[in-house]
């Protein structure tokens, strides 16, 4: 029957446009002219001036030659220009790809050479790298010094600025808006802490809706104030480069993550939403009383990357903020599940809230689907909360796969799901609970122990202020958690003794660490603890111990 509705209808100019968040620009452009899109120090951007700013960049860019199917990379603090690249660059019909501004020279020359770079934006903060990167390179390729006002003053690569490089583009420049919505508008690498890392490629279609799907999800509107806090490099700012300007809210430009800089941004131009990694939530919650401020009104935070332990949410909670939880990887974009707040909660005290909080929940409404699976059958795991599987996800906001590299995207997209590689139960209310990733969950006597878990006790530990858990090796056992703990500033001496009397008050014998270990945590530009680097002293740990 439905054949019929199809009788004489196609697709044709007025009912079928591609799906872009470039056409973002334009609307707010057009609709707010005059209000500040962008705050960056003291300097000041409005809406119209952002428009042509980036038509400029478009009009420059293709005017050397780079357009449709080229690369362009850009290496860069949150700075306004990597911003505009977010809609200058694919406005030719390129893929940017914007680069960890953390990573060592001999990483950034892998990305360059991998992705076919074309152009290359770099801020003077990352010159010394991008010299060494570009050195190794060896191709001849544009390079634009940023010049950021709020950076160095001297010390930029690049054969010409960028404010050079837009002062010759057109404002009024005839962008190319895509003929197919599923064409690639950003090339981002993952991590890769065991090798080169995977291009993931991200097309306009999903970067559309994963921006629609957070404005709704996160409450963004006209009135919204958005500080960057979390790199624009990562998963493209999870799409909130788009989002923001989406609903026409003003992006508040950060060029380093630090308390002293943030408290005062919150306060001085009201912001309303931020997004962080759980460990920069962490740097808010301890630090000096003589840095944070209350405000008089309730700032959302949008936190992801790994769970947040629950008395980090609580402590936030008490400071004026509202966390929502996200979960998501670059291969969708960003966020692709939350933990979406119910009406039943509210009864609960904070502790329990906190707890249900720090659980991943349910797909965002611009991912098709999820579910957990066992990883041997595919079959869904029952809804008990205990059965540990695969989280698995599904969507138009899934990456279309990696750059060259076939192998790896038919691995990732297996019987209809793309595999996460995270170990995950789902519980009676639907709700999924990320319990680790497949390679640091630690199998110790034939019981498997969610490092997780144990990490979240020992949050709840007075003195603790960062925890990691992960694998050592065990004559008896095989395998036994092995805790690296940071404690808080100011904190008293804390012996290991302490510690494992505390946890074992709170969890099952076998599950106790064998081994704590003070001191900082080693962490990615993200925020993320780096877990392989601990891996690797666990095992020396290990091996010293049985031996």
């Amino acid at each position: 029957m439905t054949a019929i509705y199809e009788q004489g209808l196609a697709p044709n100019a007025a009912n079928h446009v591609a799906l872009t968040p470039l056409g973002f620009l334009d609307r707010a452009a057009a609709t707010w002219p005059d209000k500040v899109a962008v705050i960056h120090g003291p300097g000041r951007i409005t809406y119209g001036e952002l428009g042509r700013r980036c038509r400029r960049l478009a009009s420059a860019l293709a005017a050397r030659g780079i357009g449709p199917g080229d690369t362009v990379s850009i290496l860069a603090p949150n700075v306004p220009a990597l911003l505009e690249a977010h809609y200058g660059v694919p406005m030719t019909g390129a893929v940017l790809n914007a680069i960890n501004a953390r990573l060592d020279a001999a990483t950034v020359a892998f990305i360059l050479r991998h992705s076919g770079a074309r152009a290359f934006l770099v801020d003077r903060d990352c010159a010394a790298v991008a010299r060494t990167a570009l050195a190794e390179f060896g191709s001849k390729l544009l390079v634009v010094d940023l010049a950021d006002p709020l950076g160095p003053a001297t010390g930029g690569v690049g054969d010409l600025t960028y404010e050079a490089l837009l002062g010759s583009g057109d404002p009024d420049f005839a962008w190319h808006w895509p003929d197919d919505e599923w064409s690639a508008i950003a090339l981002n690498y993952t991590s890769g802490t065991t090798g080169n890392p995977k291009g993931v490629v991200c097309h306009h279609r999903g970067a559309f809706l994963n921006a629609i799907g957070n404005a709704i999800t996160f409450g963004l509107g006209p009135e919204t104030v958005y500080l960057w806090t979390l790199p624009m490099f990562h998963c493209n700012g999870w799409c909130y480069t788009w989002a923001v300007t989406a609903v026409g809210g003003t992006h508040v430009c950060l060029r380093r993550v630090d308390p002293l800089l943030i408290f005062p941004a919150i306060g001085e131009h009201r912001v309303t939403h931020l997004c962080a990694a759980p460990v920069v939530l962490n740097l808010l919650v301890h630090a000096p009383d003589t840095v944070k401020r209350r405000f008089d009104h309730v700032v959302e935070v949008a936190t992801g990357g790994a769970a947040p332990p629950s008395a980090v949410i609580a402590a936030m909670s008490t400071m004026g903020f509202h966390v929502t939880h996200l979960y998501g990887l670059t291969e969708v974009y960003g966020p692709s599940t939350l933990c979406a707040w119910q009406d039943a909660w509210d009864g609960l005290d904070a502790d329990a809230q906190a707890t249900r909080m720090a659980r991943q929940g349910v797909n965002l409404l611009t991912m098709a689907g999820q579910d957990v699976i066992d990883p041997a059958t595919s079959a869904a795991v029952p809804a008990d909360g205990a059965t540990i599987g695969e989280l698995v996800l599904r969507g138009n906001t899934v990456m279309k796969g990696y750059f060259k590299n076939r192998a790896a995207s038919d691995e990732a997209f297996r019987d209809g799901w793309f595999h996460t590689g995270d170990l995950a139960v789902k519980h009676p209310d639907g709700y999924v609970e990320i319990k680790d990733r497949a390679k640091d969950i630690i199998i110790s006597g034939g019981e498997n122990i969610s490092s997780l878990e144990v990490e979240e006790v020992l949050y709840r530990h007075p003195r603790v202020m960062e925890a990691a858990v992960v694998t050592r090796p065990d004559a008896k056992w095989g395998e036994s958690p092995c805790a690296f703990v940071t404690l808080k500033p100011g904190a008293a001496p804390t012996t290991e003794a302490e510690i494992l009397a505390f946890c074992r008050e709170r969890m099952a014998r076998f599950k106790l660490p064998r081994t704590v270990v003070f001191g900082p945590l080693p962490k990615t530009s993200t925020g993320k603890i780096q877990k392989f680097q601990l891996r690797e002293q666990a095992r020396a740990l290990g091996e010293r111990q049985d031996a």
